[in-house]
């Protein structure tokens, strides 16, 4: 008789992070499942036929707990012996619900925060006095209950962190699951092993592949399909699942939309003539700048870039007689693009939020779309993919145009694509590689006076961009040595006429993105 796995439930409350707290969840060999905020007692004892449930983690959420309509927790559940967890939004609702006092701040706390820890007992076992955390929000739990604990606070968050004193229920105001919080992979330990009593029973195996494989089989049955190869990991890893899915029934369709980067597209023709698919290239360069041309405004960019796609594909698609499309969508994009009930939309990813309406494919199919980019990257693993796919570094799906501030034109696509290949020959060249997730090079609208050959010259300012992140839903700035920085800088500028400035961001995510548009 094949044993239970041991379960954490995250409550989906609409924060940008929910699933990302599940992916760190996994991290610990510990199964976890998405559920809704409102989920029922009896919803609960369903899934104990399946799982031992070992505890609820409640996770953020982007709204004020006084909003109207905002979500709550059934307080049923409360009443219950499984240990609970509440964080951001979560840890409001818990104080809540159990009669605490929640009111607006009036100074937001959004950012890098140091918590003092009064009490590292519970989720906070083996913490120092002060800690590295990363907040987001603009209620706060001022007081509890006689039941309570305080365990942590800030300067304006007098209860930033809680525990019951007779049930294994905890609060946090931060976001453990930010990599901007240092310990926060600790507190989830505390709280998944010390607290839940959890067996690291789970793992991700090769029946993950199997289970979208069948999937897919299931809902193309014995009609064809395209899917869009852009070379990335992402596209890449749904178009060898979906090859083990439909073989001949598979075409693969590379396009060429005129921005992608120094040697890209004759990079992947050269790596996927090697694979058993049908691969198309379509050259599409001249009718996406066209349909660009004096666009200004990002998320118009977006969802030009994607119904000229998706229009390029039914172009395929009517070739080879597809009724379906597939795309290497990961769950960052869906999240950022508000499609979670009570999520917001911080930018609308071509893929998903910059799609058209009308579209001539029966169905989108996303295989990948429950996964995180180091997800992702364990299947491709699995799939035994070559280690220059694997390792390749992110690249957006509407490619150097969301690298280009202001009107696309030749001039800056000529630029962005030599200035992006200069940032990548240097460090690539270095140890650092390994260690960040993207870098490259953003060409600004912004004009700034410089002298070059012993004359004032007015040109462009380029951005150098480098993070480091585990799944793209957060990441740092990468501390990239100046004496880097100074060689790529003169490079820039010695070898691109037209630039005249280079500067460096040094801004998180959050309060940036990744990308700058």
């Amino acid at each position: 008789m094949q044993t239970k796995l041991d379960i954490i439930l995250v409550l989906d409350f609409g924060g940008q992070y929910c699933h990302l707290i599940s992916s760190r969840i996994r991290e610990h060999n510990i199964y976890t499942e998405l559920v809704s905020h409102n989920i029922s007692p009896e919803e609960i004892e369903f899934l104990k036929e399946k799982f031992n449930i070992k505890g609820l983690i409640l996770s953020g959420g982007y709204t004020s707990i006084y909003e109207q309509n905002a979500p709550k927790i059934n307080s049923i559940i409360l009443e219950s012996d499984i240990p609970i967890l509440g964080l951001c939004y979560g840890h409001q609702v818990l104080a809540q619900a159990f009669k605490g006092k929640v009111e607006p701040v009036t100074y937001e706390e959004y950012g890098i925060t140091y918590v003092t820890v009064d009490k590292p007992v519970g989720v906070l076992e083996g913490l120092n006095k002060e800690e590295k955390v990363w907040m987001k929000h603009s209620d706060t739990v001022y007081s509890l209950p006689d039941t309570f604990e305080v365990l942590a606070h800030t300067n304006t968050c007098p209860v930033a962190a809680f525990m019951h004193k007779n049930k294994r229920v905890y609060g946090l105001q931060w976001c453990p699951e930010s990599i901007h919080t240092e310990k926060g992979n600790h507190m989830f330990y505390n709280f998944i092993f010390n607290v839940c009593e959890c067996e690291a029973n789970w793992k991700m195996e090769e029946d993950t592949i199997e289970k979208m494989v069948q999937k897919l089989k299931t809902e193309v049955g014995n009609e064809k399909a395209i899917i869009g190869l852009s070379g990335g990991i992402d596209s890449s890893v749904a178009t060898v699942i979906a090859a083990k899915a439909l073989n001949e029934k598979l075409t693969a369709v590379y396009v060429d939309h005129g921005f992608m980067r120094e040697g890209e597209t004759e990079a992947i023709q050269e790596t996927f003539s090697k694979f058993k698919i049908n691969f198309v290239v379509v050259q599409a360069k001249e009718r996406f700048i066209k349909n660009l041309a004096g666009i200004t405004e990002p998320e118009q960019k977006r969802k030009i870039i994607g119904e000229e796609f998706i229009r390029v594909f039914e172009e395929e698609a009517i070739k080879s007689g597809a009724q379906y499309l597939i795309q290497g969508t990961i769950y960052p994009d869906i999240i950022e693009s508000g499609a979670s009930k009570n999520s917001g939309n911080i930018k609308s990813h071509h893929n998903v939020g910059g799609l058209p309406e009308k579209i001539e494919f029966k169905k989108i199919l996303e295989p990948l779309r429950d996964l995180y980019k180091d997800e992702v990257r364990k299947v491709a693993k699995i799939l035994e993919l070559p280690n220059e796919l694997i390792n390749r570094q992110p690249f957006p799906g509407p490619g150097l145009a969301v690298r280009i501030i202001g009107p696309l034109t030749e001039e800056k696509i000529r630029i962005v694509k030599r200035s992006d290949k200069i940032v990548r020959d240097e460090i690539d060249n270095t140890i650092l590689a390994k260690t960040l997730w993207q870098y490259f090079t953003v060409v600004t609208d912004t004009k700034a006076t410089g002298v070059k050959n012993d004359t004032r010259l007015y040109g462009y300012v380029v951005v150098i961009r480098a993070v480091k992140s585990r799944e793209a839903m957060s990441a740092s700035f990468a501390r990239i040595s100046y004496d880097v920085l100074e060689k790529i800088s003169a490079r820039i500028t010695n070898e691109i006429p037209e630039v005249t400035h280079v500067v460096y961001d040094i801004t998180h995510k959050p309060p940036a993105t990744i990308e700058w548009e």
